[in-house]
């Protein structure tokens, strides 16, 4: 079976070359991993003792940030290796302080696997949520390199449940040992007799729940916002927009709005500018301005949004109409309502939190209108609402405590 996934790995390599003369994302994928080998061998010496995290992208990224964040606390011996797969995840994340060295992953071919672990001899290898390469995982057992999965999801539909998947089951049990996120997955890995796994929960919670510990105040947004309650948009797109404008237009409350769009480009800032009929004004243009003069404040730039939720008394996260559900644990975790658009199915804590009631869909302007309306006049369902929000993110945390206290035992 290793030729046929071989074969089809190289055959791979070559069409992403192809295709690569053609997508902008996958010519960064293919030039990307050119300079690996150099960047390892650079930075990475034979006396060097190392650690490696492998992530997809950037949301296994922030899942095993509180692990890598831990690891380099406890074992600043080691030297902290962070590979990515994906262009979108190591483009935003390649500077990051996080690891002493960020590269792509090469490609799963027994040339490249052989090559990349003879110059890093990694003592810890993990590998983030789905993320399961057969020549890898074969080499790492075969050196004996402990390697971990860390906040895995299992389900059903999954290829190692399925009675053609003896393959990819036999490259699951190359792993040392198994964090998964809910007792679905430990239920479903013992019914394919996978004994070294344990239940350990979802590691963002642990990351969530780091940013109430850290400053996130904000002069800006505490001006713009006064004494008036705040309504926050994050990472929204056009059909999300299109629910939550005209309701800000027509809306005579005392409410501030602040809307952070996931596209920032000019043409859609100004779109979404002029499709507002309130004072509005954008974080690009507030310098000299007295931003408590406006009621919408866009925000076209990035990296604020975790800061500006804690301000919120109600919140809107997007893409529940379109691309897929952004990430509702954060403004979650400040104890606020949460309003998302109707599409959150395959988003757990999405799915958690709507059958808690913490997490409200909505599918048309009417129904977001209705819901903004009573979170505004009844203060005992908008303090219900934010207690379900902040009680869950508490309760599910100390993921990465577990998993760091099984890795002490293996370095």
């Amino acid at each position: 079976m290793y030729f046929f996934y071989n074969t089809i790995i190289s055959v791979a390599a070559i069409l992403l070359r192809v295709i690569a003369l053609f997508s902008p994302k996958i010519s960064l994928f293919v030039k990307g991993r050119k300079d690996v080998f150099s960047t390892l061998r650079k930075n990475i010496s034979a006396l060097d003792k190392t650690i490696w995290i492998h992530v997809a992208s950037l949301g296994e990224f922030e899942q095993g940030l509180p692990v890598i964040e831990k690891l380099k606390s406890i074992y600043p011996e080691y030297k902290i290796l962070i590979t990515f797969f994906s262009p979108s995840g190591y483009e935003v994340k390649k500077n990051t302080t996080a690891g002493d060295i960020v590269t792509y992953l090469p490609l799963d071919t027994k040339k490249n696997v052989l090559q990349f672990l003879n110059t890093v001899q990694p003592e810890l290898a993990i590998f983030v949520k789905y993320e399961v390469w057969p020549n890898y995982l074969r080499e790492l057992q075969k050196r004996k390199i402990p390697t971990i999965l860390l906040s895995a999801i299992f389900k059903k539909e999954h290829i190692y449940f399925k009675t053609y998947g003896g393959f990819m089951r036999k490259t699951l049990s190359k792993f040392t040992h198994i964090f998964v996120q809910n007792d679905t997955s430990k239920e479903l890995l013992d019914t394919i007799n996978y004994e070294n796994v344990s239940i350990s929960g979802d590691t963002r919670f642990d990351r969530v729940a780091e940013i109430l510990r850290r400053d996130n105040s904000l002069d800006f947004i505490s001006n713009f916002k006064g004494a008036s309650k705040c309504f926050i948009t994050g990472s929204s797109w056009p059909e999300d927009e299109a629910i939550i404008t005209p309701y800000i237009n027509q809306c005579s409350r005392n409410v501030k709005y602040i809307i952070a769009p996931h596209n920032i480009k000019a043409d859609h800032i100004l779109a979404l500018k002029t499709s507002i009929n309130k004072a509005v004004i954008c974080y690009s243009e507030i310098q000299n301005k007295n931003i408590a003069d406006y009621d919408v404040l866009i925000i076209d730039t990035i990296g604020l949004l975790t800061k500006i939720y804690s301000y919120a008394e109600i919140t809107y996260v997007g893409g529940g109409f379109s691309t897929g559900l952004h990430n509702t644990l954060e403004p979650a975790v400040f104890g606020v309502p949460v309003i998302i658009g109707p599409n959150f199915s395959g988003f757990k804590e999405a799915e958690d939190l709507v059958k808690l009631k913490g997490v409200l869909p909505v599918s048309s302007t009417s129904e977001f209108e209705k819901l903004m309306n009573k979170f505004l006049e009844d203060s005992d369902f908008l303090k219900t609402t934010s207690t379900i929000n902040k009680n869950y993110v508490q309760n599910n945390t100390g993921a990465s405590i577990q998993i760091l206290d099984y890795i002490r035992t293996l370095l």
